[in-house]
């Protein structure tokens, strides 16, 4: 049978993502355990996958000047999660790396673009390492360096399936909707338990997520899938709880005040440690 083509138009409105069908935009994601018809399976070199999202409240606090590219420093502050990658991984832990040279062709993503700058902004000024050489923009490194898209083939065939998966998980799995249905958001500095955020996330999607904190501030907050999409829980092999990496026991979700225009690359270490402290 064949896929009819889609396009989703992502909107939100008070922290409320709706999802909705347009044609040659954006489509669900080929799962790999619905048959592969016609694939040849070249490459299965991982066991699930990562959607890593970023609370840009905690990561753009650390931002003290701005660049045209960084999303810390639009007028209105991002007050919901932001995708930061989708990365295969390993049951047992780390990930797979370095797995093939390619070349970024952003052509292959142009019809997604609002979307990405929307939705999928970068947090942080400057250029990207990447595994076979050079620097590149946020978007080219997702797709490039260790853990991220050449890595996920055959199931992530090229830019545009890398891209367009991620943003269907996000859009369909929406987590800060999740949490404000369980009347978690950021508000005046307010503590919310740690297992409060899982539970609820558990409680909506079927499968708990994996938390990052960093001095006290949920970081990000990372969501799993089996190699057909389906949620699965953030755990590695041997282990009994889900990960959650530096967080104390209460956490917040915090605001931030948008910073002015200025030149720095200031925030790209954090970002690479922040892939890197989890699953390894």
């Amino acid at each position: 049978m064949e896929e009819k083509r889609q396009r989703l138009v992502i909107s939100l409105s008070a922290l409320c993502l709706a999802v909705a069908v347009m044609s040659g935009a954006l489509l669900p994601p080929r799962a790999s355990a619905a048959g592969g018809v016609g694939r040849k399976r070249r490459w299965a070199g991982f066991d699930y996958y990562v959607l890593a999202l970023q609370w840009p409240g905690t990561v753009c606090r650390q931002t003290s000047h701005c660049c045209s590219s960084n999303g810390c420093c639009r007028s209105h502050p991002l007050k919901f999660f932001t995708i930061h990658g989708l990365w295969p991984q390993y049951s047992y832990g780390g990930w797979p790396s370095c797995c093939r040279p390619t070349t970024f062709d952003g052509n292959k993503i142009s019809r997604l673009k609002t979307i990405l700058e929307e939705y999928w902004p970068s947090l942080y000024c400057g250029s990207f390492s990447t595994c076979f050489g050079g620097k590149r923009p946020f978007w080219v490194h997702e797709v490039d360096i260790e853990t991220h898209g050449t890595c996920g083939y055959p199931e992530i065939q090229d830019e545009y399936d890398y891209f367009s998966t991620a943003l269907y998980l996000y859009s369909k799995y929406n987590v800060t909707k999740a949490l404000k249905k369980a009347h978690i958001y950021p508000r005046g500095g307010r503590k919310y338990l740690v297992g409060h955020i899982v539970s609820a996330i558990e409680f909506s999607f079927g499968a708990m997520p994996s938390i990052v904190c960093k001095n006290g501030s949920v970081q990000e907050l990372r969501l799993c899938f089996h190699k057909d999409y389906q949620p699965r829980d953030c755990l590695v092999e041997g282990e009994n709880s889900v990960r959650r990496n530096h967080c104390p026991r209460y956490v917040t979700l915090p605001s931030y005040k948008p910073h002015a225009f200025g030149n720095s690359t200031e925030g790209i270490s954090n970002q690479v440690n922040v892939e890197h402290q989890s699953y390894q």
